[in-house]
């Protein structure tokens, strides 16, 4: 078993160099801070709560690439819910499948990375004080770069549809750039789905660039198998009177990181991040949020719900900044949680730094169990326990469902969700 250790870079890093030579720098950036500083180490305070090092060391023993696994036109077609009406992008271990695509490039432009303009590679990420994003860096072979043109309306959702598979190697590298431009509007779905239950590692990075007046909305849903160990970075930069808004249904995995980062980079900008984490049996779920306003007159609103059950586990810690420059700055952040059980755990904690003093900001946790009395009033009026126990839970539940517009994808996920809770209506 290969040891994952700080201050080493081991066969993790080295064992799959990639073939495509398009991203030298960026391999070069990934592999300077890894020899550096390595995977979180057990007391790493960004981590401490979320130990993937070690689960990885106990999980992962083929650091191989994941080689293409076997797709179908059916096995897609089973993936699209009903009432979609869209563009579907596939991925076969982070690996884009043109063959099972449907891009008809109405009102946007999609290429390979590779293919993209030397001033568009410039602009993705290199390190971001991320050690999985300096592994994605240095180990993705290629991503997938989407453009919205200015003043152009993408009528049509776009899916990205991710199918991963413990095949030939464990690991499985994904990498998109998402560029709006000004005066565009755009919506994303993305979905993963596990073709097993064996384990692998998902190391993925999502850039999204929002120019001036546009509006992006980006709807996920994390549903993989119980063994799945999986890291999402996903940075955001919003420019002026532009608005961005995610929403992430976290319903299953063995451990899920979500690195999700907000830069508010002008006036009259806004960001959104509303997530639900819906857990049980030993599910491991960990958002961490970075609001960054940088420029007066930009609102953000943050909001996570989770409902945990059995032996799972949850960690959310925001963290909104307010510059100095940042006057007139709207901010608000809550988490709420219900434990469903005395095994399930939740670490909470919600922060503000603000340098400046003209400001609206808040920020809060609540952690709680099922209201009796509610219960009780249900009950009383012929609903049954357990239908009752689903209604109040769904109704927590609803209140982030709602924030995804797309109603076909918002109903997929409340059939999902509904069907956890027992509260099928």
């Amino acid at each position: 078993m290969t040891t994952i250790t700080k201050n080493k870079v081991t066969d993790l890093f080295l064992l799959n160099k990639p073939t495509n030579s398009n991203f030298v720098e960026l391999r070069k950036a990934g592999l300077d801070y890894l020899e550096s500083n390595g995977l979180p180490a057990l007391k790493e305070e960004e981590y401490k709560f979320t130990q993937i090092s070690k689960r990885l060391e106990q999980q992962i023993t083929n650091f191989k690439s994941a080689q293409p696994a076997s797709l179908s036109k059916v096995l897609v077609q089973k993936a699209i819910f009903e009432g979609f009406d869209g563009d579907i992008i596939v991925f076969n271990n982070g690996e884009f499948v043109p063959t099972l695509s449907i891009i008809s490039q109405q009102n946007y432009s999609f290429s390979l990375l590779s293919d993209a303009k030397p001033e568009i590679l410039g602009s993705i990420a290199k390190v971001e004080n991320d050690p999985f994003v300096a592994l994605n860096n240095l180990a993705f072979n290629d991503g997938v770069f989407i453009s919205v043109p200015k003043g152009k309306k993408v009528e049509k959702p776009i899916y990205l549809l991710h199918f991963n598979q413990a095949n030939q190697g464990q690991v499985v590298n994904q990498r998109v750039l998402i560029d709006v431009a000004d005066s565009a509007e755009v919506t994303f779905l993305e979905n993963t789905i596990s073709l097993d239950e064996e384990s692998y590692f998902s190391n993925t990075v999502v850039e999204v660039k929002v120019a001036q007046n546009s509006h992006a909305h980006y709807y996920r849903l994390q549903n993989e198998n119980r063994q799945a160990i999986v890291v999402n970075n996903f940075v955001t930069d919003i420019h002026r009177d532009a608005t961005f808004t995610s929403v992430a249904t976290q319903l299953q995995g063995g451990m899920l990181r979500n690195n999700l980062t907000m830069n508010l980079l002008d006036s009259g900008c806004e960001g959104n991040m509303y997530g639900l984490y819906l857990l049980n049996g030993k599910t491991h779920v960990d958002n961490h949020t970075n609001v960054d306003h940088t420029k007066p007159h930009a609102d953000s609103n943050e909001l996570y719900k989770g409902i945990l059950a059995d032996s799972s586990r949850g960690v959310f810690n925001g963290k909104i900044f307010v510059r100095q420059d940042a006057q007139k700055t709207n901010a608000f952040q809550q988490n709420n949680n219900i434990l469903l059980s005395e095994d399930a755990i939740i670490n909470t904690k919600p922060q503000l730094e603000i340098w400046a003093d003209d400001v609206k900001c808040s920020h809060g946790c609540t952690t709680g169990q099922l209201d009796e009395e509610a219960l009780f009033y249900l009950q009383a009026r012929g609903i049954g326990k357990e239908q009752a126990r689903g209604l109040l839970l769904y109704a927590f539940a609803g209140e982030v469902m709602e924030h995804i517009l797309y109603q076909p994808f918002q109903q997929y996920c409340t059939n999902l969700i509904q069907d956890r809770l027992g509260s099928k209506f």
